[in-house]
């Protein structure tokens, strides 16, 4: 056994400082000097503290190492001096966080030139965001007496790294007070500004997407902030600046301004749709906003609304006139024009708006077609799910808004200042919405039903799609998200906001295309809808047995018995059984431990649960259990179950193994006048054993009408004497002068003995 061995090894560590010449590059050549140092080596700390071990670890992580050198061994030095510096060691963030020269060595590295090397960056990055989490106040006053340190970072933005470090700034600074006076500097730097600025057409597109990516992290982050903040704490001043309408405003301008570029125009739009989330992404943002409420939900400003309103014509165009990008095969062909990425977003922005429910944007939309150039994009490219998608939630938008009782608000927010503009705009929106003929989603609906002719385009792909089908073509990829429009458009003619207003519509519809659809929807629709949940597998009418057939098909009740078995079991059921390592040693008085702890184990059932498990569970029995009894039938049978003659005190046992007292008086008893005895009485004087005797004549049987079979045979008249004594004996002798014959002239039971008793 390994325990029993002392395989401890000392570390080469110790036995390396104790050179007086020993050098850092001896001790990193060493394969546990990153362990020993997070184990708090004292040794190994004081001499990576000196002076020149510091100088040299930062040295190591902001030059570049010869070119010369084997590519796999290049950045192993650099690669462990940045874990070193990283290792989350007090004394080493104490000497690299309080010299100034070794800030200042470390701040050197952003004068290179870009590009950088991207693992140089990277090291750099992790090395100054660990000093701002655990030096702040130090690291933090040394930048912002750097004038140009914003400039530097954002002049090598292209390098990932740098994305990291700004993000640090905002989200690892602590307290709240320090933070906020780190936003108010990042904020007077005008950071939102400059990041803006890198998303245009003259940028190289590594520039633009980092640019992107860090201000929808800055979105995102502020808003959490926000909202673990009191709300008498101040607003985020990056945010207030990022959701101003100014911002916004030259966000499009850059999108927009020269020759149509996909980068910016995809860059931008993310931006945008960061701004307008109501709510974070994914399922934990969901169920945050059902644990807390609508009021936790982030609301849009109405300054952003506001500056995307005038460019939805851009957008549109867009739509139209992409930009151009070459022709791609795929597995279905070659894809002459293909949708583009661009393209693409302006679908996401589109369902991101109409979520909103601003009537400006919804009139504006409707005013541009938006939704009809949607469509046909939507039937254009069959094969693009990323499209189908943002269509179906446009479309699911502008059926199932609630209406504003229903809503918490319209999600808008004035946060230009003007308090008195932001009510206004509320009480026109609520008039606008209060009243079922003027609601702002009826446009939109109509829009969709008419103009759009949402009814006639499905019924259209429908029966295109099943005509291809029947030619032995290949179904179209758009079929799965135009059953759930076509699903969508049912529901809310049987129950939604906009009810009344879709029925008028399908109304007005040509007489020829509502027969259709009403046709499609009762037959067609239904038919899909049924094949789309039928379960691929069934186990419900599968049978290990032909007996089986005899028990019911429902399956809660054979779950409630398993959970009921297990239940039953203790939690530490698999520490009792079993055996310790000791149990198995030599010793001679252990050789009965491991049988005897057997008798420890504890299988036993509680019996007394009357609990809902415990009734489900009999409520089984009862139903799975046929009972065999036909003692109430005047025809007497020969499988016709009967109660064997016992002695007074013989148990009678049923097939199921539940020991059963044998009734009242046999044949014999009653002829000789015994009284008969209850099962209480009787049950007190029964013998623990069943005395059964050989097969002879004048046998009978007497099968239990409870169901019970009983297999013991008894001549009859042995219990006479027993029950004519019972107040006076406690041994149950029998009665020789009160004995019967074994043959009787009475008719009674038949035999069931194969010997003939005739």
């Amino acid at each position: 056994m390994f325990w029993k061995f002392d395989l401890h090894t000392t570390s080469h560590i110790d036995q390396l400082l104790d050179k007086e010449d020993v050098t850092l590059r001896e001790l990193m050549e060493e394969d546990d000097v990153l362990q020993e140092c997070k184990a708090q080596n004292r040794r190994l700390l004081l001499f990576l503290s000196q002076d020149h071990c510091m100088q040299e670890l930062v040295n190591l992580i902001t030059t570049e190492p010869p070119a010369d050198l084997e590519e796999r061994s290049r950045f192993k030095f650099p690669n462990i001096a940045c874990e070193l510096l990283t290792s989350d060691v007090s004394i080493i963030n104490d000497k690299l966080g309080g010299d100034e020269s070794l800030l200042e060595t470390l701040y050197k590295f952003l004068d290179n030139e870009p590009p950088l090397n991207p693992l140089l960056a990277s090291f750099f990055s992790k090395t100054i965001g660990n000093l701002i989490a655990r030096k702040t106040e130090q690291v933090i006053t040394f930048l912002k007496k750097k004038e140009g340190f914003i400039g530097l970072v954002l002049k090598h933005i292209d390098a990932s790294a740098m994305m990291d470090l700004l993000l640090r700034l905002i989200s690892c600074v602590e307290p709240a007070l320090l933070r906020q006076e780190v936003l108010h500097w990042l904020n007077e730097e005008k950071l939102v500004q400059r990041l803006i600025e890198l998303i245009h057409t003259g940028n190289d597109e590594e520039r633009q997407s980092n640019a992107s990516q860090t201000l929808c992290d800055i979105i995102r982050l502020s808003r959490d902030q926000a909202n673990q903040m009191p709300d008498n704490v101040e607003c985020d001043p990056l945010l207030t600046v990022l959701e101003s309408q100014e911002t916004v405003t030259g966000l499009l301008k850059n999108m927009f301004e020269g020759e149509k570029s996909e980068a910016s125009i995809v860059n931008g739009t993310q931006v945008l749709l960061t701004l307008l989330e109501t709510r974070r992404s994914g399922l934990e943002g969901l169920m945050e906003l059902y644990s807390q409420g609508y009021e936790r939900s982030y609301t849009v400003n109405s300054s952003i609304l506001n500056a995307i309103e005038p460019h939805l014509k851009d957008f549109q165009q867009l739509l139209l006139d992409p930009p151009k990008k070459s022709a791609i095969l795929m597995t279905v062909g070659i894809l002459e024009q293909p949708l583009g990425n661009a393209r693409l977003h302006v679908a996401r922005l589109v369902a991101a708006l109409l979520q909103t429910s601003a009537p400006s944007i919804c009139r504006e939309l409707c005013n541009l077609a938006t939704m009809d150039l949607l469509l046909d994009l939507f039937f254009k490219y069959t094969w693009n799910n990323f499209l189908h998608l943002q269509v179906e939630l446009c479309v699911a938008a502008i059926l199932n808004h609630p209406s504003s009782e229903e809503r918490p608000g319209l999600g808008l927010q004035n946060h230009d200042g003007d308090p008195s503009a932001s009510s206004a705009e509320g009480e026109v929106e609520q008039k606008d919405t209060s009243d079922p003929e003027n609601s702002v989603h009826n446009p939109l609906v109509t829009h969709l039903f008419q103009k759009c002719q949402l009814v006639q385009r499905i019924l259209n792909a429908w029966e295109e799609n099943d005509q291809i089908q029947a030619e032995g073509g290949t179904r179209r990829g758009n079929m799965g998200h135009l059953t759930r429009i076509a699903n969508m458009v049912v529901q809310n003619l049987e129950k939604g906001p906009v009810q009344a207003q879709i029925t008028d519509l399908i109304k007005e519809l040509p007489e020829d295309c509502r027969g259709r659809w009403e046709s499609f929807v009762d037959e067609t629709l239904r038919e899909t809808n049924r094949k789309n949940t039928v379960e691929l597998v069934s186990t419900h009418n599968i049978h290990s047995s032909s007996e089986d057939d005899d028990f019911p098909n429902d399956m809660s009740l054979q779950q409630t018995f398993s959970d009921y078995q297990i239940q039953q079991m203790t939690a530490n059921f698999a520490d009792q059984f079993g055996f310790h390592d000791e149990e198995f040693s030599e010793h001679d008085e252990n050789i009965n431990s491991a049988f005897d702890r057997i008798t420890e184990i504890n299988f036993s059932l509680d019996a007394d649960d009357n609990g809902a498990n415990a009734a489900a569970f009999e409520a089984c029995c009862n139903e799975r259990i046929r009972q065999f009894d036909d003692a109430e039938e005047e025809e007497e049978d020969i499988w016709e179950e009967k109660e064997i003659n016992y002695a007074t005190q013989a148990k009678s046992r049923t097939r199921f193994g539940v020991s059963q007292t044998s009734e009242g008086g046999s044949r014999g008893s009653i002829e000789n006048g015994g009284q008969e005895q209850g099962y209480e009485e009787e049950d007190t004087k029964q013998s623990t054993s069943d005395t059964v005797s050989s097969t002879g004549p004048g046998w009978t049987a007497n099968f239990r009408d409870s169901g019970g079979t009983g297999l013991s045979q008894v001549p009859t008249g042995w219990e006479s004497s027993g029950r004519g004594e019972a107040q006076t004996q406690v041994t149950g002798w029998a009665n020789f002068i009160e004995f019967q014959p074994f043959t009787s002239t009475e008719t009674g039971p038949r035999c069931s003995s194969p010997v003939d008793s005739g």
